[in-house]
């Protein structure tokens, strides 16, 4: 039988994902008679070692009306204005993704055309000198965006990193206190309507049973839920994204933290820094196909800067996603729907875009096969849009060895491809249906990979070389004027939403 009406929504999992889906779920059905469960297994192994996130995840609290100075309190979180890259393109480079667009147009001609006309003339030219976070990264400088700034040159957005595990605490806490039921046992065996397939009841281990219209599998990579009990599929793309193991440990710190991720190519992968107040995450994201996993783990143990406050955990994973996100009467967030490495830091993203894919084809008048697929379908091209972006940090890069080469030699998937060839040729920049990264961090990521174009638009190669050159000037100048009058990050957190010390305990 296929329910048609949702009085009870299940969530089987907790950690980052199910307390996302239970506070979000608990706060937008707050005026509806549904129940929500959400069953966590007891004595999970987390990692625990920082989590750095996009700029959706300050509309996610706020429409929980969190407020932000208690969350970062709360999370011993910091501010992040973009990713820092090292070494990605060859040894020794370096280059910014920020989170803001590059300069402004000028006579109604984009600016990114202007700035490859520009830089045609002039090869010093840097794409960095227009990005006021960019400029504030470098400096380790932050300050809040005004809600309405003055010039577009500074308008900016900005995301954080946290405490994964403290995180999902502060919205247990939320999520609770709003009527969601917490029970803290394992899932034994998922009970299926024999004429339908969709899931009725869950037999957990302590012998209690909990029935519900509605599943949300919250299980990490087994997936519980959406494979284990339903067999719904996993489309492996190892193919182009390899890295299939990461260790993780926390580190000491003994300086502020820094306003951005660090993320440095390394011989089979690449190792990341997650700055927090009062710890700091590291990894090393690699191929065992080009690297076994002890020499990964004293290449991350090499590199973190301050004392192991553990040891290492390793994690493996296939890069790819489930055949479908949601298949019949269960939906899965997070690693149960599919894994994307967390180059860009899309993991929280993606669990928010899930959520939202939810509420918006919410099956309160029952369940319906065309909301169902339009659902899937938009998810498959989220992923697939990522999944294109994470492949373009590799397959220009210049670094010698296998694991590179490997990357340089391969086969590009025809969407990303014909984005190349079209900025190689003219630096048109192409925006599909449902893109997570937005123009400029397209343009970000192919000057940061040496990928240039060959020519500049026809508007943008009429306009008067003098008026060109001294706009940008005048940009360039605006903008560093600004990064100057900045605080230094530790300073405004210090001053603002510094996290009380953490008790020994």
């Amino acid at each position: 039988m296929i329910p048609q009406h949702i009085e009870h929504i299940v969530i089987v999992g907790g950690g980052t994902a199910g307390w996302m889906a239970a506070a979000s779920l608990s706060h937008f059905l707050r005026h509806q008679p549904t129940r929500i469960t959400l069953v966590e297994a007891p004595n999970v192994p987390t990692v625990g070692v920082g989590e750095a996130t996009l700029p959706g995840i300050r509309n996610f609290n706020a429409e929980l009306g969190i407020d932000e100075v208690d969350f970062i309190r709360k999370t011993q979180a910091s501010f992040k204005l973009g990713i820092r890259f090292r070494d990605w393109l060859r040894p020794g480079s370096d280059f910014f993704h920020p989170f803001a667009d590059y300069g402004v147009p000028l006579s109604g001609v984009p600016f990114d055309q202007c700035f490859i006309r520009a830089r045609q003339s002039d090869p010093a030219l840097q794409l960095a000198d227009y990005s006021l976070p960019t400029l504030l990264a470098h400096e380790e400088r932050f300050a809040q965006p005004s809600p309405e700034p003055e010039h577009p040159l500074l308008d900016y957005k900005y995301a954080f990193h946290f405490d994964a595990l403290l995180y999902a605490a502060y919205l247990r806490d939320y999520a609770v206190e709003r009527g969601v039921r917490h029970l803290r046992d394992t899932v034994g065996q998922v009970q299926l309507n024999p004429d339908s397939g969709y899931i009725e009841q869950l037999d957990l281990n302590s012998g209690a049973t909990v029935e519900g219209e509605l599943f949300i599998d919250c299980t990490g990579f087994r997936g519980v839920l959406i494979e284990d009990a339903l067999n719904t599929g996993y489309e492996d793309w190892s193919h182009w994204l390899p890295v299939d193991a990461a260790w993780a440990v926390g580190s000491e710190v003994d300086k502020d933290p820094t306003p951005y991720t660090v993320s440095t190519a390394r011989e089979a992968g690449w190792t990341w820094r997650i700055p927090l107040q009062h710890r700091c995450g590291n990894g090393y994201v690699f191929s065992s196909q080009y690297c076994d996993a002890d020499t990964a783990q004293e290449t991350l143990l090499e590199c973190i800067d301050g004392k192991p406050l553990a040891e290492p955990r390793l994690l493996r994973f296939t890069t790819g996603m489930r055949k479908r996100f949601w298949h019949r009467n269960c939906i899965a967030l997070g690693l149960a729907s599919g894994f994307l490495e967390p180059l860009e830091s899309t993991s929280i993203a993606l669990i928010q875009t899930g959520l939202s894919k939810l509420l918006m084809f919410y099956p309160e008048h029952g369940f319906n096969n065309a909301d169902i697929a339009e659902a899937n379908r938009l998810a498959r091209l989220e992923m697939e849009r990522i999944r294109d972006f994470l492949i373009l940090h590799y397959q220009p890069s210049q670094r010698e060895g296998a694991f590179w080469q490997d990357r340089r030699n391969m086969a590009l998937p025809d969407t990303l491809r014909h984005k190349v060839d079209l900025f190689r040729q003219r630096g048109h920049l192409v925006s599909l249906e449902m893109e997570s990264f937005q123009l400029a961090s397209w343009l970000s990521i192919f000057y940061g990979m040496g990928i240039e174009p060959a020519h500049c638009g026809l508007r943008a190669g009429e306009l008067p070389s003098d008026q060109l050159q001294a706009s940008l000037t005048n940009m360039r100048t605006a903008l560093a004027s600004a990064a100057a009058k900045a605080p230094r990050h530790g300073d405004f957190i210090q001053r603002h939403c510094a996290a009380p010390a953490l008790s020994a305990a």
